[in-house]
């Protein structure tokens, strides 16, 4: 069995697809923003074949101009390039002169793929031609001798022709379009050698030999088949959780024109702004606002909640949600390319994607796989020649070497751990954004956390509301309505009209608050120390320092505010694991001292640091790290963006903000912190098996080669030892599903016992 993939495996579609090259206007269109003038292009490449292919497509795209980094994912056929500019890198060109065809990736085409039909008609053909061949030698094999025993040979090539062919061409045209390229893979020995087994046959039967090996070489192509057909059955059992993905995208909606006039829009074809009618039973086809309706969604695709969410105008719905109840009028906030499920189908996909060092290793060896192997085989090949002077034998023992040597293993050892874990950690919830991040995050021997949003709720509410002049509060309603920060939301609750001059600016400081300019008068809510220039009198007691929320006007301060915030109900339960795992736990703030010890000891943290701006979480872990720890940040806010850059390891919640989120390695979905120590628990194993996988594949090839140069291997057996080898290591990868504990299902309660005052950051 070969880890390369057919090379005529796509549907009748995807060959059209492919025909015609995008112009640069549709491969702009196709590509996604991301951020700045980067964009991401992703490419469908069916004929990708193993670590050699990975590292010339990589290395070749690389070096064009304009392009920042180029990954290929083998499992998935795809290839993602990133680029900066307004002129389109030359993609297709360079792969078109290295081989491949290639089009623009489109996930309704790839659902179309035809490989396992192509497989299971090949396996079925080489069977009942190795069957039939078999039956005919059992007559050579029991004395028939002359011309009874030259007509089943000739018998036995005319089956053995149309099987090699139509069977076999899988691993002829792969073969035979990389060496027109000037290339190699896996396949081109796999077609020498059995090309070789036939040919032998051949020559014996128009000499009249009493042997003639036809059984043999079918057989050979039959086990080979066997072995690839489950390779890729394994494979797509693996990517289960990404297919479903796919399948819960909407494939378009009802588009309300301005004229009044409805039509029905294809999925990409959805465009911001667009209002979209969604009637009960239907998926929200992209991320979006309701303009008006009620009805009941099933958000448990977001947050894992199996309880039906109610909605109604001004909610923001998610795609791929499901509407249950009632018709729905939305607008679209974003393009089908740019969703949450969008987001969360490529955060699946990547996980296979990235370059771990494991990765990295193996890429390298299967690389370096077709001179070695051709080279030891025509060693083999001249060394019994020398010997033994039988070409015949020679021939036999170097086609076992070109067989048995396949480094299938090696090349599936990393990917398939890389995708089952990331397949697990989808079913808890979390997504991963590559495989390099689980082992990352293995190796992690400190956990700090953010406080507000992350081990608490985010859900604040005001508490001194009635102690605070109902004019200013009408004031710092209406600029925190200009924050999406939790603390603002509790606050901007309480809007009303103020009374003042509608502010002619207003801005937002990370880690600080919001400035705004009215009636000339510059009014501040934010942090005390930053808000209250003129003065940090007042409320020092109550409010703890320099950390409280306040409101000021030119400098003085003129309120002060006090929240509540439940932590999450199995917060303490994540500590505890993470601290039986050997992971020491911080916790960093911008709020009081008070507040943080508060949260700290109702969740049993020894360490804390309260009243730090963002940059002074950054140092905090740069401090850590050059005490030679590796740490995990957790934290959800715009203000731990720079902390979650910095960090070995950083994991947000999906409530975070978007920079938050794409900052992190991994993006948590559901409200329980139990996903932290489930990520590092199935990280760590993940790593172990990649270790098994890695040394099964070195021990295979350290006891199978020298056993076939030797000549104790046939091709046959040889065949069916390289497709065991490759079973092993799926089977072991898949091993990761039983031995990690299912994400219990938590409810969250909110008791007052169990709140704590919080002050805005």
């Amino acid at each position: 069995m070969s880890c390369c993939a057919p090379g005529a495996e796509m549907a009748l579609e995807v060959a059209n697809a492919a025909s015609a090259v995008p112009s640069s206007d549709e491969i702009k269109l196709a590509s996604r923003a991301l951020g700045g003038d980067s964009h991401q292009t992703d490419l469908s490449v069916p004929a990708v074949h193993c670590g050699g292919c990975i590292q010339a497509i990589e290395a070749a795209l690389a070096k064009l101009q304009n392009v920042e980094s180029a990954r290929v994912n083998l499992s998935t056929k795809r290839v993602s390039v990133r680029w900066h500019g307004d002129e389109v890198p030359a993609l297709f060109a360079t792969l078109d002169r290295l081989g491949y065809e290639a089009h623009l990736f489109d996930s309704e085409i790839q659902e179309k793929d035809k490989t396992l039909s192509e497989l299971i008609r090949a396996v079925a053909v080489a069977g009942f031609a190795a069957g039939n061949i078999m039956l005919l030698s059992v007559s050579v094999w029991s004395g028939a001798e002359g011309a009874t025993r030259d007509l089943f040979h000739w018998i036995s090539a005319l089956i053995a022709i149309p099987a090699l062919a139509f069977a076999g061409g899988i691993y002829f045209r792969s073969a035979a379009n990389a060496l027109r390229h000037g290339r190699m893979n896996m396949d081109v020995p796999i077609a020498v050698g059995v090309s070789l087994a036939y040919a032998m046959s051949l020559y014996e039967t128009i000499n009249h030999g009493e042997h003639a090996y036809f059984d043999a070489s079918v057989s050979l192509l039959f086990f080979l088949l066997i072995g690839r057909t489950l390779d890729h059955v394994m494979r797509e059992r693996a990517r289960t959780a990404v297919n479903g993905l796919s399948r819960l995208a909407a494939r378009g909606s009802v588009v309300l024109r301005d004229d009044g006039t409805r039509e029905y829009v294809p999925v990409a074809e959805l465009m911001p702004g667009m209002r979209l009618l969604i009637a009960a039973g239907e998926r929200i086809p992209v991320d979006g606002d309701i303009i008006s309706g009620n009805s009941d969604l099933d958000c448990s695709i977001v947050s894992g909640e199996s309880a039906p969410k109610a909605v109604g105008a001004g909610a923001r719905v998610q795609a791929g949600t499901l509407n249950l109840t009632g018709p729905l009028t939305m607008q679209a906030t974003a393009a089908a390319k740019d969703s949450f499920l969008a987001e969360m189908v490529r955060l699946m996909e990547a996980a296979e994607g990235g370059r771990s060092r494991y990765r990295r290793i193996a890429d390298r060896v299967s690389s370096l796989y077709a001179p070695v192997v051709h080279l030891a085989a025509f060693a083999t090949f001249l060394g019994w020649m020398a010997v033994s002077g039988d070409w015949h034998r020679a021939v036999t023992i170097a086609i076992a070497v070109l067989i048995i040597t396949c480094p299938c293993a090696l090349g599936l050892a990393v990917p398939i751990v890389q995708v089952v874990a990331a397949r697990r950690l989808f079913e808890a919830g979390v997504m991963v954004k590559d495989g390099s991040a689980m082992e990352r995050l293995a190796a992690i021997d400190t956990a700090v956390f953010d406080k507000t949003g992350t081990l608490t709720l985010g859900r604040p509410k005001l508490v001194n509301a009635s102690a605070i002049d109902p004019g200013m509060l009408a004031i710092a309603a209406d600029m925190a309505a200009h924050s999406r920060h939790p603390f603002s939301k509790a606050i901007a609750a309480y809007g009303g009209s103020s009374g003042q001059p509608k502010p002619l600016s207003v801005r937002e400081e990370p880690g600080f608050g919001i400035e705004a300019v009215a009636g000339g008068d510059i009014w501040r809510l934010g942090r005390r120390g930053w808000a209250g220039w003129k003065g940090r009198t007042g409320g020092e007691g109550k409010y703890g320092g320099y950390g409280g929320t306040v409101l000021s006007r030119n400098g003085s301060i003129v309120a002060c505010f006090a929240f509540e915030d439940a932590p999450r109900s199995d917060a303490m339960a994540a500590i505890q694991q993470l601290k039986t795992a050997g992971v020491s736990v911080d916790m960093l703030s911008g709020d009081t001292e008070k507040a943080c010890s508060e949260v700290a000891d109702t969740l049993g943290i020894e360490n804390f640091v309260p009243a730090l701006l963002p940059s002074g979480k950054v140092e905090w872990i740069e401090a850590l790290t050059r005490a030679d720890h590796k740490v995990l940040m957790v934290g959800d806010g715009l203000n731990d963006t720079p902390a979650l850059r910095a960090a070995h390891v950083s994991i947000a919640p999906a409530t975070a903000a978007d920079i938050g989120r794409k900052a992190a390695d991994f993006v948590f979905l559901r409200e329980s912190l139990l996903a932290v120590p489930l990520a590092i628990e199935v990280s760590r194993k993940a790593g172990r098996l990649i270790r098994q996988n890695i040394a099964i594949a070195i021990v295979y090839n350290a006891f199978a080669v020298p056993i076939a140069i030797l000549g104790h291997v046939t091709p046959l057996i040889a065949a069916i030892a390289m497709s065991a080898s490759s079973l092993i290591v799926i089977a072991n990868a898949m091993r990761l599903q039983a031995a990690v504990k299912t994400l219990p299902e938590v409810v969250q309660t909110r008791r007052r016992a169990d709140t704590v005052e919080v002050v805005h950051p």
